[in-house]
């Protein structure tokens, strides 16, 4: 198996080098830049599985740039700032970012959090490849589409597994910790309402009236559940 590529962007050459050095000894394919132009060149050369971006660039925002690249192939994006406001990562969240490191982060740290986001990069097995179709809702696995009454839904690439995963288990009431380990494939160490916040963009994308959600509803003091008043349509893509 080919080992995994990685884009490092950072404006800093001393955290730049250091991330791609540590990298390559994890016998991982690395690239890197310094700014948000060089980083989109590269972007379209390398086809990396992972891009390790910084917030600010000098020529760029970084969380523009995450949504740029994840429009054009749906790679896995790990952000990284010296800012520990909650808000800016809600807004990279929103922007599609899989995850998030606050400098001065270890080493170790980043070997873990890189090794979780690939290995959410398996292989859709047959079961798991039906499109299901609740009334008005699709969820396509296979080609990773949702639509809502025939019009396409644009979902980050968590929101799409958070909403397929759920969608795939109606009816049953899921703990927030539960979900992040179904979903994100690790013991995630920071706040579990970032489960909160991939439900709230969701739902503004696909519920009637977000503040009322019929389709994702809080079951409270325990989680979430996707509920629907007919059973789900199955069809083989």
């Amino acid at each position: 198996m080919a080992p995994a590529k990685i884009l490092v962007v950072d404006d800093d050459p001393a955290v730049r080098n250091l991330i791609q050095r540590f990298l390559i000894k994890q016998n991982y394919q690395v690239e890197a830049a310094e700014d948000g132009k060089a980083a989109l060149a590269v972007f379209e050369q390398f086809n990396p599985d992972l891009v390790i971006l910084d917030v600010n660039l000098p020529d760029a925002i970084g969380f523009n740039l995450c949504q740029e690249m994840q429009s054009r192939n749906g790679v896995f994006v790990l952000m990284l700032t010296s800012r520990t406001d909650e808000a800016d990562k809600i807004r990279g969240f929103s922007k599609g970012a899989d995850d998030y490191l606050t400098k001065p982060f270890g080493l170790g740290e980043l070997e873990v959090r890189v090794a979780a986001i690939l290995r959410r990069q398996r292989v859709v097995t047959t079961a798991e490849q039906k499109r299901l179709i609740f009334e008005k809702l699709m969820i396509d696995p296979v080609r990773r589409e949702v639509a809502l009454n025939d019009q396409p839904v644009p979902l980050t690439a968590l929101e799409f597994d958070l909403l397929h995963f759920l969608a795939s288990h109606p009816g049953r009431v899921w703990r927030r910790a539960e979900l992040i380990q179904e979903v994100w494939d690790y013991e995630y160490v920071g706040d579990q309402r970032v489960v909160d916040v991939h439900i709230g963009q969701i739902r503004k994308k696909i519920e009637i009236d977000a503040s009322q959600p019929a389709l994702i509803q809080t079951v409270r003091g325990v989680g979430y559940k996707f509920e629907c008043t007919t059973n789900p349509q199955e069809d083989r893509v």
